[in-house]
């Protein structure tokens, strides 16, 4: 078995290069951001943990996680970002890990922006981080999150740069837009 960690910052394209992954090398993708979507459903301890952290105003009527109004907090307060991170990292690396062992394919990837701060690049026989330009991510988070620019740009401010990634990770994938240019990159990578 073979784990792969995939990071970059929001908008690079973390989710197409796991996309080819899964594609063309058959690989079986664990999504950080889909498993704390599944451990932060209603009633869990999770969604508990922040409740705790955050007061019930983070919850609407239903019980559920408001995820616009905490990504509207933890954007605005670094130390806000850094409680709900930790809280992540408890519930999150654990169940990644549990995944992980569970699992049958040769070749796992772990799709997580936070993989170094979470230490799950431990665990990785290596990382490839996704960048791009920044416009091109300002513009890819605006249309996926419905949000104004300003706010992309907040959001990007607030994360690691693509130099960070480059310097901590052993493979670097420059995410253009272009699938087959992805692909094409990833060749010099030994996958299998």
């Amino acid at each position: 078995m073979k784990i792969i960690g995939v990071t970059g910052s929001s908008g690079a394209g973390k989710d197409t290069l796991c996309e080819i992954l899964e594609d063309k090398y058959n690989a079986e993708i664990v999504d950080a951001d889909k498993v704390a979507k599944e451990l932060s459903k209603k009633g869990t301890m999770y969604l508990q943990s922040i409740v705790n952290s955050f007061g019930s105003s983070i919850v609407n009527r239903q019980g559920e996680l408001n995820r616009k109004k905490l990504a509207s907090i933890i954007y605005e307060d670094d130390k806000k970002r850094e409680e709900l991170n930790k809280l992540t990292f408890i519930y999150v690396v654990g169940e990644i890990k549990r995944r992980i062992n569970k699992m049958k394919k040769k070749i796992i990837v772990i799709n997580a922006p936070l993989l170094f701060e979470s230490n799950l690049d431990q665990i990785c026989d290596f990382v490839i981080c996704v960048v791009a330009d920044r416009e091109v991510q300002i513009e890819r988070i605006m249309q996926r999150d419905n949000i104004k620019e300003d706010e992309a740009e907040k959001r990007l401010n607030m994360q690691n740069t693509n130099e960070f990634y480059i310097e901590n990770s052993d493979y670097v994938i420059h995410n253009k837009g272009d699938i087959k240019d992805i692909a094409k990159q990833l060749k010099d990578i030994k996958i299998n």
